[in-house]
């Protein structure tokens, strides 16, 4: 089982409530006092773990309005690199920071 951290910075959303019912109907719940971030399981590997987070939230994220988006997560505790939402292509780009 692979443990997942999500840690996004969202700005300007809104309509944050869309945004967590989406990501709790698919397996992510909210960290109490401490917004946008999001704790979940896999069961699969952590190539399919990394986009289906990567889906999830994309999808999430165009259900709002918002200005903009960085993600970043941890697998078993294990970093990924941080990735910035594209308006221009509905979809996330690993960030160049």
């Amino acid at each position: 089982m692979i443990e997942v951290l999500l840690l996004l910075e969202v700005l300007n959303q809104d309509n944050k409530e869309v945004f967590d019912k989406h990501l709790k109907k698919e397996g992510f719940n909210s960290v109490p006092n401490e917004p946008y971030v999001y704790t979940g399981e896999s069961s699969t590997t952590t190539f399919a773990t990394k986009a289906y987070i990567l889906q999830v939230i994309e999808k999430g994220l165009l259900k709002t309005n918002f200005d903009s988006c960085d993600l970043v997560f941890l697998l078993n505790e294990t970093p990924y690199p941080a990735y910035t939402f594209d308006k221009k292509t509905n979809g996330f780009e690993l960030s160049e920071e």
